[in-house]
């Protein structure tokens, strides 16, 4: 039988956050405490997706869940990339790396639709897009639950009509990727609350909000609205199992950096972090082109990562990072209810 988002002992979920912070400890320890804890599997190969569900499934007893990155067609042409390319040639001095190859690729969609409809974790849901009704059907024949993550009513009308199990409403203050279906859109801007009513008002699956939640009165204000469980990213970064690198635990706190933006210069996608120098010079130009500009500035971002710079690497936060708490993950999950 599937597993019921509804049934979760606390209504907390430990959000997906691919790129490192989501390690298998993590997942765990927020499966542990009573919420649900995800596997992210954005740039992971199948095979090592496969070794973090088994690593997660060791630690604990709870139920599991799994984020795959949707795949979606090229946006970008070459000749916008190369202007972009050029546009990094100093960035590319700055830190003494060589800019990385555009490539594009569907993240091994195929490949860990198979992981995951072999191992079998309770949960799997989606980013930027959802799967297909097929795929859906798949999944839910192997008793996986799926959800589709939201930013506006006509993406979960659109997620609805292909089957999913339930709705992740990502709100504009989440930190990180934005969950647009549309890649060339810009970022829905509809608040939370408007945007969970909406979306309740028009369906009756379970329905998870998300989107710059960081302390128990923001996790008890959209239970009470009607949503089944609240998703925080951001509010598990400086925990003790997360794999945040030691720049972006510094950034966190750092009273130098004062404020979140929403930016295409790091990946060419929308994503919200820390606003910093890279932002500020290079966002203007660069193009919406994902994955292509994530592996471009791949390897300048991992250089300002070893020289200890967070202006030269993207620092994916919500708004609500001063309210960031570091320790255990069951020390901060009894601290949200």
């Amino acid at each position: 039988m599937a597993f019921d988002l509804r049934e979760l002992a606390v209504p907390v979920i430990v959000a997906p956050m691919a790129g490192g912070p989501s390690t298998p400890e993590l997942a765990a320890a927020g499966s542990t405490a009573g919420g649900l804890g995800f596997v992210a599997a954005g740039y992971l190969t199948a095979q090592t997706l496969a070794d973090r569900i088994t690593a997660a499934r060791a630690l604990t007893t709870g139920p599991l869940g799994v984020n795959l990155f949707a795949s979606q067609p090229s946006t970008v042409e070459a000749r916008e990339i190369e202007r972009y390319a050029t546009e990094l040639a100093g960035e590319a001095t700055r830190y003494g790396a060589a800019l990385g190859d555009p490539t594009f690729n569907d993240d091994d969609w195929a490949a860990k639709l198979d992981v995951v409809a072999d191992l079998r974790p309770d949960v799997v849901s989606f980013t930027f897009g959802g799967p297909t009704a097929d795929e859906c059907a798949r999944l839910r024949q192997a008793g996986i639950t799926t959800v589709a993550t939201v930013t506006t009513a006509n993406e979960a009308a659109q997620a609805v009509a292909t089957g999913v199990d339930a709705l992740a409403v990502q709100g504009p203050d989440a930190g990180g990727h934005r969950g647009t279906y549309d890649p060339l859109a810009a970022p829905a801007t509809q608040p939370l609350t408007e945007l969970l009513a909406d979306v309740l008002a028009a369906t009756e699956l379970p329905v998870v909000a998300a989107g710059g939640l960081m302390t128990a009165d923001d996790v008890a204000a959209v239970i009470a609205a009607g949503a089944v469980a609240a998703q925080l990213g951001t509010a598990f970064l400086l925990a003790d199992e997360s794999g945040s690198s030691p720049v972006h635990r510094a950034a966190l706190v750092d009273p130098r950096f004062t404020e979140t933006v929403v930016t295409k210069a790091f990946s060419g996608r929308y994503a919200r972090g820390l606003r910093n120098r890279f932002i500020d010079e290079h966002d203007a130009q660069a193009p919406l082109g994902y994955p292509e500009v994530h592996y471009l500035t791949s390897p300048l971002r991992k250089a300002a990562v070893a020289a200890g710079d967070p202006d030269g690497t993207n620092v994916w936060a919500g708004t609500g990072f001063r309210k960031i708490r570091s320790g255990p993950v069951a020390d901060i999950m009894a601290g949200l209810v």
